[in-house]
């Protein structure tokens, strides 16, 4: 453990504890003993209430909209009165969220948890096949969508018994219902709707990639949300202390009030990374969110310029591009102070690269699943420039990791094992998948991740396998399995493996080995054709490669996947 770690673990033990400001103590939740925040809001409802503190501050920024803290405070309660006054959203509810970065995004997710119904923050690059699925399996009658995701969702609508929320339509089609009228609809209120949803209610559906093909809903209650967020602001608080302290010792003045910090938002709100650690946590931090359209190095670099923009967090892939921006010193990046990422590992290249281009900035890293609502591991500042291969130590005051073998024993320290992750954070369960919920969880609260991980000798964490067949390709999961199976549709395919190659832009790209009959005809824009017509194109593979003969085998006659993966990467020099 460093000094930098000791002396946070002493403010954040200092915080924590019986009178600090977020005490900590053991709570038993679903016959579970966890550490656990005892003084926090009991609800999502009264976590945004809290962003009334920074009422007057601006919160959302898109092209010409700039709204206040107040402003989505007052508007989310008038659409969360207007969803169930009359569209009918009742406790428990789930509802739909399909859409760009739009501010209604938002709008619409603190209308639905804060009015006792459940988010589901749909992947909004599903294919129709894929919504299908999903809304079929959470039950969501209600979905607030943009007009790209109503032309996939209209043919759904009947079938399903949806009502559609259009959001920003240009033509309105029949049985489709406008944004700005339901919300018209609502009361100005200073409330949320009277609702009998607690703190073990579920708050919060996520779907994520699994390896046995369609998503799984990651279901969360209104405390696992609010453990990570809190988890982060304990964390960033005694950070903040360190600075503070540090700055005085060496004669510098620090504001006793430090300006809005403002922060780009690149990442997709659909994964826990862009909805938790960039959207939420902000309303507590009165952090101002610029929202982009779509990702774009070059627009990134004009609006970290125009607005300022003092923190930045995305996959790794977007800060690498940032870095290797051929007009990058062509701009003004001196606000920019903070560079974090999820969703996937940054290579410790890509650390050295992102010190030197801003040098003025704090880098970090964090990980986490869906299944653990993004809270795990951290790494930012001197500890990531010292190890940044490593994804940091365990997030304090809630969160406790352990390393295990196949029979469940915990490894000694600095071998490898399964990474089990335990905290208040974690999700309840999946959604109406009892056999998933029980594999994934052992009897005393800890998520098995699939990812192997290693823990050296100053407790800091390295992820440096998988167990679960998934592939990360730019902050996005791909079972390869789900793959597999589409390619498999094809007719003279006999075999086929899907696997991930090394790709120094998004981490891992899609690569797929296919063995064919030899009068099949297939060729790589055919499979790529009827893959990306069931399935989100992120799940098209880039390189595809025929084979006419097996494909390679271990002893028992299994698909030797991993070889196959070895042998291709040799022969591409990747």
């Amino acid at each position: 453990m460093t000094q930098l770690d000791l002396r946070a673990d002493a403010l954040i033990d200092a915080m924590t504890a019986e009178g600090g400001m977020f005490p900590v103590a053991p709570q038993t939740i679903r016959g579970v003993t966890y550490r656990a925040f005892t003084s926090i809001p009991e609800t999502m409802g009264g976590y945004f209430d809290l962003a009334a503190m920074h009422a007057g501050k601006e919160f959302l920024v898109y092209d010409d909209t700039r709204l206040t803290f107040a402003d989505v405070l007052s508007q989310s309660k008038k659409l969360g009165h207007a969803l169930r006054a009359n569209l009918g959203m009742a406790d428990g509810d789930r509802v739909a969220i399909a859409m760009r970065n739009y501010p209604e995004w938002f709008l619409s997710f603190i209308a639905v948890a804060g009015s006792g119904g459940v988010a589901v923050p749909v992947n909004a690059w599903w294919s129709e096949e894929e919504f299908a699925y999903g809304l079929s399996d959470c039950g969501a009658r209600i979905v607030i969508c943009d007009a790209e995701r109503v032309e996939k969702l209209l043919p759904l609508k009947d079938t399903l018994g949806l009502t559609l929320v259009g959001v920003r339509l240009k033509d309105c089609p029949p049985g489709v219902l406008r944004f700005e009228d339901v919300m018209g609809d609502g009361p100005d209120t200073d409330t949320f709707p009277d609702h009998s949803q607690g703190a073990d209610d579920d708050a919060l559906i996520l779907y994520t990639s699994g390896t046995t093909g369609n998503p799984k809903g990651a279901v969360s209650t209104h405390r696992a949300v609010l453990s990570t967020l809190f988890s982060w602001v304990v964390a960033g608080l005694a950070r903040n202390e360190i600075v503070k302290q540090d700055k005085q010792a060496a004669g510098e003045v620090v504001p006793d009030v430090p300006p809005q910090n403002i922060s780009l938002v690149s990442l997709p709100m659909f994964h826990a990374t862009g909805s938790h650690a960039v959207f939420l946590v902000s309303i507590l931090l009165g952090r101002k969110l610029i929202l982009m359209y779509k990702w774009d190095v070059t627009r990134a670099l004009e609006l970290i310029e125009a607005e300022k923009v003092t923190g930045f967090v995305g996959v790794p892939t977007m800060s690498w591009e940032l870095a290797q921006h051929p007009d990058r010193d062509k701009y003004d990046l001196s606000s920019l102070l903070e560079i974090g990422g999820g969703g996937a590992a940054r290579p410790p290249e890509h650390v050295k690269q992102l010190n030197a281009a801003f040098p003025q900035a704090q880098t970090g890293i964090g990980y986490g699943l869906t299944e653990t609502n993004a809270l795990g591991a951290t790494n930012s500042g001197a500890n990531y420039a010292l190890k940044p291969g490593s994804t940091g130590r365990p997030t304090p005051p809630l969160v406790e990791i352990k390393l295990v073998d196949p029979s469940g024993a915990e490894v000694p320290q600095g071998e490898r094992g399964e990474v089990l992750i335990k905290s208040p954070s974690n999700i309840r369960c999946y959604w109406n998948n009892a056999e998933a919920t029980e594999n994934a969880f052992t009897k005393d609260g800890y998520f098995r991740t699939g990812d192997v991980g290693r823990f050296d000798d100053d407790g800091f964490l390295y992820i440096v396998d998988r167990i679960k067949d998934i592939v990360v390709k730019g902050g996005e999961n791909i079972s390869c399995i789900e793959v597999e199976a589409a390619i498999a549709e094809l007719d003279g395919v006999l075999e086929v493996a899907v696997f991930g190659v090394p790709d120094e832009r998004l981490g891992e790209d899609l690569a797929a080995v296919i063995y064919t009959k030899p009068d099949a005809g297939l060729d790589a824009d055919q499979v790529r054709a009827h893959i990306g017509a069931h399935h989100a194109r992120f799940k098209v593979p880039t390189r595809i490669e025929f084979t006419d003969g097996q494909l390679m085998r271990g002893a028992t006659g299994k698909i030797l996947k991993r070889g196959i993966k070895d042998d291709f990467i040799a022969r591409h020099g990747l």
